[in-house]
């Protein structure tokens, strides 16, 4: 007779085979002691007995997630070897040698995603391992998964990739911002799973990336849930970091995580580059998009007013809407199995606060494919997408008659909004531009239809804005029917082009024309007003800079070049005041007095600035020191006063900020900080000065880690 403690079956240890299972998961990368693993895959676990395993013992493992998991709810899973599957997971025994026992589970491709605790019941006894909690993410590798991905280069890029850059300026400049996502970094993953709980989401709606991805962009802004970021467009950042001196998300999320309060404070860049990281840590295929002269149409009525004074200066003050130079999304990547078919892949989701969507500031995911279609009746908030990348700008003047204040329309663009939509391309270190994904080419008949489509749905007129706070405002100029599809064609041929004929270096003049272009034949009279004004990106006007207005006379086909030269002093003691990047916005009115042929053009264009550089080596191997020098040499004719330097390199060195204090013209700056590599493969050093004068020169530089 065998005795009672031989008997019963006890568990005496577990090892999760983390090295093998993360390799064949693509979870390797993250700074965890747990296991972390996708689901609809198998991963191994060897459990150790303290006697054979006999046919007749009862073995089983318990996956449970939640704080109370029971099995009604679908909280607790009870996996029996070779048993058929329990919610579409399963387990069987792979090698059993003596007291040892290999055991591979495989999860739903449509399990809940999040936090597993893993006991083994064996008959009356349950073993609780040490870090016995898995995380369970989405699966792009996986074909039944909703989030998989056929192309491998495009998970590498849009998963496991944990750099990038985020592309802000204006249309006429683009210029790339390199960010560090650091979705494998410590803490970031718990980050996350700290957000899936405070979502509240049912373990239903966790299946979902749908789901998942609207809850997040709901809490990665601060607004009505105290989630990650508190935006703030103000100019004064005293209390909190300005948005301007961020060079990743790691450190972010990290506060967060510690405090679990909202980190003070972002604009749209910081929004896309803080949920980037959090889809691309949950598994989920995303991209930072930037739209380049993106509209905030707060009525939902597919135009955008802007109001000029008789200078052809803007005005803040009447425009509920505006133009962004540029707005920073996300698109994340999956199947709708929630819409009819023909709706997969990129949806389009935001975390900026912009507008309420269903009581809470949230925005997506819209289906690409529906924002270019035209279908902006499919769910969620594809109404407000598609009108940020295709709204009508009208231009009008406010003029003085007998004391009371007129508005006169002098100018329309049909085709001005959503240029240029950007992202990274796969594997490489450039700007793909990925407008064609959102919109058919301008001008082509699927657009007219795509357009037409969309009007159909849209009911301006009777619309309410979707936030309260532009409820009270009618159109000025009382037309809210949707304009008519086409720019009006000009008499005479009427052309302007505005460009800057020197670089635009902060302490330098600001050297600028507005060519005017006629192509009709005769004699013309035309009539210029130009205004060059600093602008936040958010189109919000900060300074005027300077006017000019001329009567010039064209004859036949021919142009004629105006210069438009704005001070030093005009501008610098703004740019040293503000703590955001501004551009410079040059608009420029024209009428030719013959016809009344009337036209309205803008550009935004960006400060230029003397680039840093880094110098270290090439490759370096793992746990080697090595040095990265920073260096600057202040060529402008102005003190860059309060001059910081913030580096961090993930798997070489934490967020560092350097105080440079003040650098004189002509001065160089040097920085020397010494490199740990903690991980191999190709790392980046990510580096941004910042001083009163300029908001931020940013470079970045490559080095391989190897063994």
């Amino acid at each position: 007779m065998f005795s009672n403690t031989e008997m019963s079956l006890k568990v005496t240890g577990i090892d999760f085979l983390k090295s093998q299972n993360t390799q064949q998961h693509h979870t390797d990368g993250y700074n965890i002691k747990n296991l972390v693993v996708r689901r609809g895959q198998p991963f191994q676990v060897q459990v150790s007995l303290n006697r054979e395993l006999r046919p007749a013992d009862k073995l089983s493992l318990r996956f449970g997630i939640g704080e109370n998991p029971m099995k009604n709810r679908g909280s607790l899973l009870s996996l029996k070897p070779e048993r058929e599957d329990f919610n579409g997971w399963k387990i069987s025994v792979v090698k059993k040698n003596g007291k040892e026992c290999l055991l591979s589970v495989t999860s739903s491709p449509n399990a809940p995603v999040g936090k597993y605790n893993l006991h083994v019941k064996t008959g009356t006894d349950i073993y609780k391992p040490e870090n016995g909690a898995i995380y369970l993410l989405f699966n792009p590798w996986c074909e039944d998964d909703v989030v998989y991905m056929a192309n491998e280069a495009q998970k590498k890029e849009y998963v496991l990739n944990d750099t990038g850059y985020i592309y802000v300026g204006s249309a006429y400049s683009i210029y790339d911002r390199p960010w560090n996502f650091g979705q494998f970094e410590e803490f970031i993953l718990d980050a996350c799973m700290y957000l899936l709980d405070k979502s509240k989401l049912s373990l239903n709606d966790r299946r979902d990336p749908a789901n998942v991805s609207r809850a997040m962009s709901a809490l990665v802004n601060a607004n009505d849930d105290n989630g990650v970021v508190l935006g703030n467009w103000s100019g004064n950042y005293i209390n909190g970091t300005s948005p301007m001196d961020w060079i990743g998300s790691v450190t972010i999320l990290q506060n967060y995580y510690k405090t679990k309060k909202p980190v003070r404070y972002g604009q749209c860049w910081v929004f896309a580059g803080v949920l980037n990281t959090v889809m691309r840590c949950l598994g989920v295929p995303s991209r930072c998009v930037s739209t380049f002269d993106a509209a905030h149409d707060t009525e939902e009525n597919l135009r955008v007013d802007i109001y000029l004074n008789e200078k052809g200066e803007k005005l803040n003050s009447l425009s509920f809407d505006s133009v962004w130079n540029f707005h920073v999304w996300n698109d994340v990547w999956m199947k709708r199995t929630d819409l009819p078919n023909g709706f997969d892949g990129w949806q389009a989701i935001d975390s900026t606060p912009q507008e309420q969507s269903q009581g809470r500031f949230q925005c997506g995911p819209c289906p690409v494919k529906a924002v270019r279609e035209g279908d902006v009746y499919l769910p969620y908030d594809s109404k407000f997408v598609y009108a940020e990348v295709n709204a009508d700008r009208v231009y009008w003047v406010v003029k003085k008659v007998n004391g009371k204040e007129k508005y006169f329309k002098v100018g329309m663009e049909t085709q001005a909004i959503g240029k240029n939509i950007s992202t990274k391309a796969v594997g490489q270190n450039r700007r793909e531009d990925i407008t064609k994904e959102y919109k058919y080419p301008e001008g082509s008949k699927e657009e007219r239809m795509s357009m037409q489509r969309a009007y159909s749905f849209i009911q301006p007129s009777g619309l309410m804005p979707r936030s309260g706070y532009a409820s009270t405002i009618q159109t000025l100029g009382g037309n809210t029917q949707p304009l008519v599809l086409k720019e009006p064609v000009t008499k005479t041929g009427l052309q302007l082009e505005i460009t800057n004929t020197e670089a635009l270096y902060p302490g330098n003049p600001l050297e600028m024309a507005i060519t005017v272009k006629i192509s009709a034949p005769g004699n013309w009279t035309v009539d210029l007003t130009g205004s060059c004004q600093l602008q936040y990106y958010t189109g919000k006007v900060k300074a005027n800079l300077g006017t000019i207005k001329e009567t010039i006379n064209l004859e036949g086909t021919s142009e004629m070049q105006i210069p438009l030269k704005i001070a030093p002093d005009a501008y610098m003691k703004t740019l040293s005041s503000v703590e955001d990047d501004v551009l410079i916005l040059v608009t420029a009115i024209a009428e030719v007095k013959e016809t009344n042929d009337k036209l309205t053009k803008e550009t935004s264009m960006r400060f230029e600035y003397p680039p840093i550089t880094i110098q270290m080596p090439e490759i370096a191997k793992l746990y080697n020191d090595f040095t990265c020098a920073f260096i600057f040499k202040n060529k402008l004719n102005v003190i860059l006063e309060n001059c910081k330097l913030l580096v961090e390199g993930l798997g070489l060195l934490k967020m560092t900020t350097f105080e440079q204090g003040d650098i004189m013209p002509g001065r160089i700056m040097k920085s020397e900080i010494i490199c740990t590599p903690t991980r191999l493969g190709e790392k980046k050093i990510v580096a941004k000065l910042i001083s009163n004068q300029i908001k931020g020169i940013s470079t970045e530089k490559a080095i391989t880690i190897t063994k």
